[in-house]
């Protein structure tokens, strides 16, 4: 697998998280939250489900701890290139659904997001 091509699960949580809800389109800037454990010998530390865990290993994400109980996975530069390479086919970011997505990618322009 190319480090630009995202598996058909990481396609689906990317839809999913950055989905427009409520009114309110997410910003890839803002990244993805993360779980910590709550009790138990691990608690504290992240929990990523699998398909988060599977992008921190290849690069594509990397965890930012602001002390809060919920963490944020952001995407990389790798993610990012990830990100226009999906967004090159139509069907993957529907523009009437994934819009505001595509504009911070510069619609395959290279753009830097900037993290918070």
């Amino acid at each position: 697998m190319s480090d630009t091509t995202l598996t058909p699960r990481e396609r689906a949580l990317i839809r999913n998280e950055f989905m427009v809800r409520f009114g309110q389109a997410p910003r890839l800037e803002s990244g993805i939250l993360v779980k910590r454990w709550a009790t138990g010998r691990n608690k504290g530390q992240p929990k990523p489900g699998t398909v988060i865990q599977g992008m921190l290993d290849r690069g594509l994400l990397e965890l930012r701890d602001d002390g809060g109980h919920w963490l944020r996975a952001r995407f990389t530069e790798a993610g990012l290139a990830a990100l226009r390479h999906m967004a090159e086919d139509a069907g993957a970011l529907p523009p009437a659904e994934y819009q505001h997505v595509l504009d911070e990618l510069g619609r395959g322009q290279w753009v830097e997001v900037k993290h918070g």
